[in-house]
């Protein structure tokens, strides 16, 4: 509360002591600018607010009885598969993981198979002791443990899919991806397999929360974020189509989960660039399955009230670099995928779901474009913009932070305007840099790049370079010239 009371006492203090007559003649031409952009972009968080309100209060809820309802109808339940995918996660995490699993497992009433992918020896006998200890009724659920070489998620995800693919799934069972750092809920097939009952629907996923034992700034962080995920995702799925199906926790049709071209593209996803050539994809498997689905006119639901738990790690020690690191891994795989997912007809995969694929490169720009203007007015004009600038700012990040708390029952934490600043600032420059670098990928325990890069591969580098700098040039000019600063 102290910290709220403070804030707003320095944002009234900075509203106070600005005079607007003050403000040179030559200015008002950026802030113009700033405001028409400004507007563009409240405009369309506006829509977004409304549209997740509305899913949450009235479309949801009516799917969600209509789902229920056809599921009672069927003759058996679904047979659910949860694959779970484990590579260099601490033992004490792995086993809340899979006790969660196992727990959900004996959950299912049409009974349950868990796959664990793993690497190391030690997460063959840690899971198996698991299993063996489980204080539940655990004969409905079998366990099948392949333990495959260290050559990527992809490949691990692909031999999963095989093994259950052996097992002859029907279009009545369900799929359920689990990372190995997360905790699937107890009722999740229960309370998603109905929704698979529509044959127009390929998949689901659900609501995330962090748990983090690092520092209270990534902690505060990564719940805005997901809170901000919770608003999209609901905004997104009143059309039928989400954005992205997390790797976290997901559940998918069993035929469409085992069909050869859905494993090939989960196994060896590429992109054909006109100048960096094949682009093969590492990270990004979340991105690919839900590529697969789009494009084969599959429709993608979000569950609001189920919810997973992922236990985060910072991946460096400094909030800063660990921040730009996941975020650099995101924003490459959405970069990766939306472009070849904008050349789908708008009139398959929906007009506003095609607008908003369109929005995360167009925001790019107009993100970076604001204070933009600012720094040049403030240069080239007269300081007096900054503290109006910082007002503006200030007023409206808090009012969209209370909008958000209200998809998490209200409240926050004063930290939440600042990140959420600076979320979007970083994020436009990362999009920016990612965007002509597509060929460059990082996972926190896995990367595409060798210690020694070719000459060919150096060029790239500096041609990507080049056209970086020569975009965000241009950005510059048109700023200049909209806002009559030249």
């Amino acid at each position: 509360m102290l910290g709220h009371i403070l804030y707003l006492a320095t944002l009234g203090v900075l509203i106070g002591s600005l005079n607007v007559v003050t403000l040179h003649d030559d200015a008002q031409g950026a802030i113009l600018a700033l405001g028409v952009i400004g507007l563009w972009r409240y405009a369309w968080a506006a829509v977004n607010f409304g549209r997740a309100a509305w899913y949450q209060a009235v479309r949801y809820p009516r799917l969600r009885r209509r789902a229920t309802a056809a599921y009672a109808g069927r003759k058996a339940a679904a047979h659910a598969y949860f694959l779970v995918t484990s590579y260099k996660i601490d033992p004490d995490v792995t086993t809340r993981v899979y006790q969660s699993a196992f727990t959900a497992a004996a959950a299912s009433k049409g009974g349950a198979t868990v796959v664990a992918s793993v690497v190391d020896g030690a997460d063959v006998r840690l899971i198996r002791s698991v299993f063996a200890t489980m204080r539940r009724d655990m004969s409905g659920v079998r366990l099948i443990v392949d333990q495959v070489p260290g050559t990527g998620k992809r490949d691990a995800l692909a031999k999963a899919l095989r093994i259950i693919s052996r097992q002859a799934p029907s279009w009545r069972d369900v799929v359920i991806f689990v990372d190995g750092d997360s905790c699937a809920p107890r009722d999740i097939v229960a309370r998603s397999a109905p929704f698979l009952c529509d044959p127009d629907v390929g998949a689901v996923t659900t609501d995330e929360v962090a748990e983090i034992t690092d520092t209270p700034l990534f902690s505060d962080w990564f719940a805005l974020r997901f809170t901000q995920r919770q608003m999209m995702m609901s905004s997104m799925a009143l059309g039928g189509r989400v954005l992205t199906l997390t790797g976290r926790l997901s559940v998918f049709r069993a035929d469409l989960a085992t069909d050869p071209g859905f494993i090939r593209q989960v196994q060896a996803d590429y992109l054909d660039h006109w100048r960096l050539g094949r682009v093969e994809f590492l990270t990004g498997d979340d991105k690919s399955t839900w590529f697969w689905l789009l494009k084969n006119g599959y429709r993608m639901l979000y569950l609001p009230d189920v919810q997973s738990v992922s236990m985060e790690r910072q991946p460096l020690p400094g909030f800063f670099a660990s921040a730009v690191t996941l975020m650099v891994r995101w924003f490459g795989n959405m970069m990766r995928t939306n472009g070849r997912a904008l050349a789908l007809p708008a009139s398959r995969i929906g007009y506003f779901t095609w607008w908003s694929i369109m929005d995360q490169r167009v925001s790019v720009f107009t993100t970076l474009a604001g204070p933009l203007s600012v720094l040049l007015a403030t240069v080239l004009v007269t300081p007096s913009i900054l503290p109006a600038y910082i007002a503006w700012v200030m007023l409206t990040r808090y009012v969209f932070c209370v909008a958000l708390s209200l998809f998490r029952g209200g409240g926050f934490p004063i930290s939440y305007p600042f990140l959420l600043y600076f979320g979007q600032i970083m994020g436009a420059a990362v999009k920016s840099f990612v965007m002509f670098r597509l060929d460059r990928q990082r996972w926190t325990r896995q990367t595409s790049a060798a210690t020694a890069r070719p000459a060919a591969a150096r060029i790239g580098d500096f041609v990507s370079s080049y056209v970086h700098l020569l975009t965000l040039g241009w950005l510059t000019l048109g700023v200049l010239l909209i806002s009559g600063l030249v």
